[in-house]
């Protein structure tokens, strides 16, 4: 029943939207680009960020079990400075 519009109805849109907005159509289509360009901008930033994590080695990822051994290691070595 409701789908993609036609032929017929997207002269109807752009007709409907020109009467609407006028002059100041090149305006509003510009600054829906621009938001358009933003939302691509961030999309890859995150991309990126989503990607170089999952490339990051296992050995450089600090998991609960090395990060313990760390403080074990930590805490013998004062213990060891202090005599």
């Amino acid at each position: 029943m409701f789908g993609m519009p036609g032929g017929i109805e997207w002269i109807i849109i752009l007709i409907v939207a020109l009467l609407i907005f006028g002059k100041r159509l090149p305006e509003v289509m510009k600054s829906m680009g621009r938001g358009i360009v933003e939302f691509k901008k961030g999309v890859k930033g995150v991309e990126d960020e989503v990607e170089n994590a999952t490339e990051q080695k296992p050995e450089k990822l600090e998991t609960p079990e090395n990060k313990n051994e760390k403080t074990k290691t930590d805490k013998e070595h004062i213990n060891e400075m202090k005599g």
